[in-house]
Order: C-alpha cells, then sequence, then structure tokens
C-alpha cells in the first residue's frame, strides 16, 4: 500500500526557499517571502505529515500525528528558540517533523523524525537526548541481562537491514559510579540514542515515492523505537 497521495514532493522552490533564507535570515526578508513559504514549504510539510502520519499509524498504531502549525503539531516551528544562543538568526534553515506515541515532549520520547536541508533529505528514529529521569532508567536497562540483550538484539537487527549508523555517544568515557568492565558499558556513554540512513538526495525529496522511502526506513529501524518504548 502507498500512502503517498497526500503528498507530491517538495517543489523545487521549496529548497530555493531553505537556500536563500541561509543567506537572509531576518524578519524583514522572511516576512517579504512569507507566501512562498506557506505555498511551497509549508503546505508541503503537511501534506507529508499526513501521509506518513498514515502510513506510520498502519505500522505502527500508538504513532500520533498533527496538523498544527504552532508548534503543538507534528512538524517543528521554524522559529528558533535564540535565548541561550550567540547565535541570533530568528528561523531554522530546515524543516523538520516528528512523530511519537504523544506520550510527553516531541523531543523528549522516542519516535520517527525527518528533516529538508538545503543540501539534502535526513531521517532518523530513536531520541537525540533523555531527559534527566529517562536517561537513568535507559542506563539501567542497559545493565539489566534480559533488557540490554533486547537492545542488542534490537541494535543488530537495525544494522542487518542495511546501511544504519547507531547514534548518541556523548562520553569518552564510562560515568563514574558505573562498572566500565560491564560487557554492555559502552552504551553507558549514550545520553541520546537514534538510528539513521545515510542522507537521502534532493530529488527524491522532490517526488512523491519520498513517502515510501520514508516508510522503508523507518520499518527498518523500528527495532530501536520499540525497544526504546518499552523503557519505565
Amino acid at each position: 500500500m502507498t500512502f503517498a497521495h497526500h503528498f507530491k514532493g517538495y517543489p523545487a522552490e521549496a529548497i530555493q526557499f531553505l537556500r536563500d533564507l541561509s543567506a537572509n535570515n531576518n524578519k524583514d526578508w522572511f516576512e517579504a517571502n512569507k507566501a512562498t513559504f506557506i505555498e511551497s514549504v509549508q503546505k508541503p510539510a503537511l501534506a507529508l505529515v499526513v501521509a506518513l502520519g498514515e502510513g506510520l499509524q498502519a505500522k505502527f498504531p500508538a504513532i500520533q500525528f498533527d496538523t498544527r502549525i504552532n508548534g503543538g503539531g507534528s512538524l517543528m516551528r521554524m522559529y528558533r528558540d535564540t535565548r541561550f544562543s550567540t547565535d541570533k538568526s530568528p528561523y531554522k534553515t530546515n524543516v523538520a517533523m516528528m512523530f511519537n506515541a504523544g506520550t510527553g515532549k516531541k523531543m523528549e520520547s522516542p519516535g520517527f523524525g525527518l528533516q529538508l536541508t538545503p543540501d539534502n533529505f535526513e531521517i532518523v528514529t530513536g531520541i537525540f537526548t533523555f531527559p534527566r529521569p529517562m536517561l537513568e532508567v535507559f542506563r539501567q536497562a542497559v545493565l539489566d541481562e534480559k533488557r540490554g540483550e533486547a537492545l542488542d538484539f534490537a541494535v543488530k537487527a537495525v544494522k542487518n537491514s542495511g546501511d544504519y549508523t547507531i547514534e548518541g555517544a556523548h562520553y569518552k568515557r564510562v560515568p563514574s559510579g558505573h562498572d566500565a568492565t560491564h560487557p554492555r558499558a559502552e552504551w553507558l556513554k549514550y545520553t541520546g540514542l537514534w538510528a539513521q540512513p545515510p542522507a537521502i538526495a534532493l530529488d527524491v525529496a522532490q517526488t512523491p515515492e519520498l513517502v515510501n522511502v520514508c516508510l522503508e526506513h523507518f520499518q527498518n529501524m523500528s527495532p530501536l523505537w520499540v525497544w526504546l518504548s518499552h523503557l519505565e
């Protein structure tokens, strides 16, 4: 079954908009070109939210999707949070979305994510940064014989499905207070955990086939999402 009927591909104007925004990241330019943003970037992105949301729900019924554009939906806001950054550029130069089971904040629970950038299209599955309570639960799961072996199995299943990398390592050494000789001690260096394939070319992102490409990757990476979703 194909779910691409909602999504016709990102138009070339969407990619050019992101490239121009990178060179003109200010409110005056954005407001002057907002009509192009809405028509060429936002509308196709929302169509992709629906297509992928339906496709993911068919495989993983717990996954939710939401077409709100205020940051509360699957689509990420274009506005950057500059409060604690030296970079005061007001806008993101990527179009990102995240799908998860609806428990907790989008970026604080495991999910399926993707983004269009001026250079390529990227897909991920997992969680970028564990909230502190979840980090502790993750470490306990890693050290647990049954759940730790299940993690190794999930990662192996993802890697056996294709050219996927597993990311999220943060520390060079095992954090203090943990057994550095444990057979799964390397996982204790991780503060997030996600899988990703090589970036997808922009010419694919400009076609309806992008939907099926994403869903195939999500299916291949889903063992990691399933394992993360069972953390308690």
